[in-house]
């Protein structure tokens, strides 16, 4: 049971990771868009998008892992995150084919992923804090 507990722990550690590289690809990707109308005018902007949709769905995605190892009430030691929202969104995006909504992704990416990053990285410190505080503890027995 101590070996499942930490092997969970390390793969949500390595999923969250997977998360802030997909935050940060976003904020790179998206650094110079001022509107979703810029995806929008051009090919390149559409395919942009598409990528960007994908990196959203696969933040959902990611979230889900997360609580479904260490469950629900690890992932509320941020609760100013709508932890179920985003992982809606995953399955809005993976299942809504052509009725993705441009405006809404543009506001995730350009209001929602700073203060999620910030979430990520506190839960990345946590999980560290726990792992940390499972060597003392078996260690003293």
């Amino acid at each position: 049971m101590a070996l499942e507990y930490s092997e969970n722990m390390r793969l949500a550690r390595e999923t969250l990771l997977n998360i802030k590289r997909a935050i940060l690809m976003l904020q790179e990707w998206n650094e110079g868009v001022e509107s979703a109308d810029e995806w929008l005018s051009s090919t390149s902007g559409m395919q942009k998008l598409a990528g960007n949709a994908m990196m959203v769905e696969v933040i959902g995605e990611e979230v889900r892992k997360v609580e479904k190892r260490l469950g629900a009430e690890f992932l509320n030691q941020r609760p100013e995150i709508p932890w179920r929202e985003v992982m809606g969104m995953r399955n809005h995006i993976a299942h809504g084919y052509f009725d993705i909504n441009e405006l809404y992704v543009f506001s995730v990416i350009k209001n929602d992923l700073a203060p999620l990053l910030e979430a990520i990285d506190y839960l990345v410190s946590a999980i560290d804090t726990m792992m940390i505080e499972k060597e003392v503890d078996d260690h003293c027995e």
